[in-house]
């Protein structure tokens, strides 16, 4: 009995570490302190369209969508799993802009919570750095935005934390998760074994032998 409270002890001790991860992060995903704004879903701002707009669908056309924005009308296609952004009048590819209308079409985004978004204050390619300290990215075949701050790079980071995604390789990191598991299992099953042997002693009659 020794020998297994021996263990018991040393599971105990190494999941103390996993086992307060797993305490303190898992009342932060209760509270959700802060999550409204950091997984915020940024969207292109869209307008009515001025005009109709004739289209002539390809038959390995799988969705179309025709959305109007700051920067005129956009036709948006899914094709063989593969998405494209086209012009409507000519169904030719619709170009990347120049830094000039990417800025108009964000910041026109960002005008829906001016206070998280503050203003642009660079741009990389399709990525843009406000001033607030939040970094938008845009995905212009699809036309969708994805922001984030220092909110939400704590936040997956307690998601991390929480399933041991420790190590900065994914096998790894998963391998450690199973091993979390693992010892968290043994850990209950060695308590339940000596749960069940005190509850055997202590209900085990005692004898006692009398000399006449």
């Amino acid at each position: 009995m020794r020998k297994t409270k021996r263990i018991h002890r040393l599971l105990g001790l190494l999941l103390l570490l996993p086992l307060f991860g797993w305490a303190l992060t898992g009342m932060v995903f209760f509270i959700k302190p802060g999550y409204e704004g950091a997984y915020e879903q940024l969207a292109v701002k869209t307008y009515p369209l001025q005009q109709a707009v004739l289209i002539s669908p390809e038959p390995h056309w799988q969705q179309v969508r025709l959305v109007g924005t700051v920067l005129g009308p956009h036709l948006l296609v899914k094709s063989r799993g593969q998405s494209l952004h086209l012009r409507p009048d000519s169904q030719s590819p619709f170009v990347l802009p120049d830094e000039t209308q990417l800025r108009l079409l964000l910041q026109d985004a960002m005008a829906a919570n001016p206070t998280r978004y503050g203003e642009i204050e660079s741009l990389d390619g399709t990525r843009a750095f406000t001033s607030t300290g939040i970094s938008i990215s845009l995905d212009w075949d699809t036309l969708s935005l994805r922001q984030q701050g220092a909110d939400t790079r704590l936040i997956n980071g307690l998601y991390r934390v929480h399933y041991l995604q420790w190590l900065p390789f994914g096998p790894l990191n998963d391998w450690l998760g199973m091993l979390g598991l693992v010892l968290l299992l043994a850990m209950a099953l060695v308590g339940l074994r000596l749960c069940f042997r005190r509850t055997a002693v202590a209900v085990r009659p005692q004898t006692q032998s009398r000399r006449g």
